[in-house]
């Protein structure tokens, strides 16, 4: 069937829209037929006219997604673009529910839709390929994706959160979607008009945590006054300092009167914490407060590794396909086998590596198709090294390891500024952490051990917030 032989129905109520999309469907030559109201479109449908509707969600009759379920009630494989200016995920959210083929916020970029209205008019002939489809371009639009039963345990409690403005402590592996889960709990709670503040406590230098946290003159306010009325979120808060956790803890109590020089009031603000380290063993080693703990952890969200959910991972894949093809790679499908080997990988990395997997396939096959020869070759060349050419891995080998899932965790590719001291931080805390707990906190005999100097050593416990072990300093 070509363009000609396909009818677009348009439904808005704006008269420039309808002309716009009328103009832009005709140039391709599809037929068109358009309305300004609800009562129009659902005539027109009912008479069996129409190869896809394309519809504003507020019309002056009625609003679409009340008229949506009697459409696909008497025309179930009919397509439906819906488009909003209400563009937040609630609408989105409930474009999904009533089987929108396509979600397109306003203002959208004409491209955009007539990509949406092609994918529509040439869905797959089967049926479940057509859903798999369907739930791919619906997926693609929504923070969180997986109908298993673990992430439909985490849509229940952040559906019970979002109505509250309780402080949450979501724990979960890197890479599990952590932050996505946080900004759902904000874009769909009471402070969804206020902002989303971010700041990532394992990539602040240990010394910048307070000026950032709390700033530092009438200048820089720092991301706690920033986030008056919206949310902070603290990822990687097992990361915070000690005097940092200190100083936060007396912000959470009132103890301390940290103001908003605008309205002269302490902020008002929800704090979202994360973590993919163990709190409760931080606690034990005196790393982490525990009466910080209680006051992050009134509402504890638990988020799944990959792995516990991997019926989840062909739609993490098609959406993730999409999104690719959305920002300027090729455009491609995967294969059942391709899937069914993607589901035997343990995924150490879990959603963010299967993501950067499915960019660097589309980036640097040809294929339109991507079969297990592909994947199996991708996850091979993946495999972090073991052993060395000549027995155990040598600690170069080991670092050098940590480090390339280190950069291939970050979204990009590329992590954040400050890296070489960050590194070097992390290799210090422990080696001399170790050290001292060997010599019982001799430092004297722990400094003869590192090859440092008495007063070197003292400088770095400091600085790097060294817990001390029991015994003679």
């Amino acid at each position: 069937m070509n363009a000609a032989s396909k009818k677009i129905l348009i439904a808005d109520d704006d008269a420039s829209i309808r002309l716009v999309l009328s103009q832009a469907f005709t140039r391709l030559g599809y037929q068109v037929r358009a309305t300004g109201n609800a009562a129009t479109l659902l005539k027109w449908v009912t008479d069996g006219e129409g190869d896809l509707v394309v519809t504003d969600v507020m019309m002056p009759d009625e609003n679409v997604f009340d008229v949506l379920p009697r459409i696909k009630k008497q025309r179930p494989k009919l397509p439906i673009i819906v488009m909003s200016a209400q563009n937040s995920l609630i609408t989105a959210v409930n474009a999904a529910e009533v089987g929108a083929f396509e979600y397109i916020p306003k203002p959208f970029d004409l491209d955009d839709m007539t990509s949406a209205a092609r994918r529509a008019l040439s869905r797959p002939a089967n049926a479940e390929a057509a859903k798999a489809q369907a739930r791919a371009v619906r997926d693609d639009r929504l923070p969180l994706i997986g109908r298993s039963a673990p992430m439909q345990e985490v849509y229940r409690t952040v559906a019970r959160l979002v109505g509250a403005d309780l402080t949450v402590l979501i724990t979960g592996e890197s890479g599990t979607g952590k932050e996505l889960v946080a900004r759902a709990l904000h874009d769909m709670g009471r402070r969804r008009d206020g902002k989303f503040v971010v700041i990532n406590l394992a990539a602040t230098p240990r010394e910048r945590v307070e000026t950032e946290l709390f700033g530092k003159d009438e200048t820089d306010h720092g991301k706690l006054v920033d986030a008056d009325g919206g949310t902070l979120f603290l990822d990687e808060i097992g990361d915070m300092p000690l005097d940092a956790q200190t100083r936060l803890l007396r912000v959470i109590d009132g103890s301390e009167p940290t103001l908003n020089p605008k309205t002269g009031r302490r902020p008002n603000v929800r704090i979202i914490a994360a973590t993919n380290r163990d709190l409760r063993a931080l606690i034990q080693q005196g790393l982490f407060r525990e009466d910080l703990f209680f006051r992050l952890n009134v509402a504890p969200l638990r988020i799944p590794p990959l792995r516990d959910r991997t019926e989840d991972i062909p739609d993490l894949t098609r959406a993730f396909l999409l999104r690719a093809n959305r920002e300027g790679l090729p455009a491609k499908t995967i294969d059942a086998a391709a899937l069914d080997r993607l589901k035997r990988h343990s995924w150490p990395g879990n959603v963010r590596e299967l993501e950067n997997l499915v960019r660097r396939v589309c980036a640097l096959y040809g294929e339109d198709l991507i079969s297990a020869r592909i994947i199996e070759k991708e996850l091979a060349d993946q495999q972090p090294v073991i052993q060395g050419q000549d027995g155990p891995a040598t600690l170069a080998q080991l670092v050098e390891q940590k480090l390339a899932t280190y950069f291939a965790d970050q979204p990009d590719g590329i992590p954040p500024v400050g890296l070489y001291d960050r590194v070097l931080e992390e290799m210090e805390r422990p080696l001399i952490q170790l050290t001292l707990a060997a010599t019982r906190g001799n430092q004297v005999r722990a400094a003869e051990i590192l090859g440092l100097n008495r007063n070197t050593l003292r400088k770095k416990i400091q600085d790097l917030g060294v817990e001390m072990a029991r015994g003679r300093r």
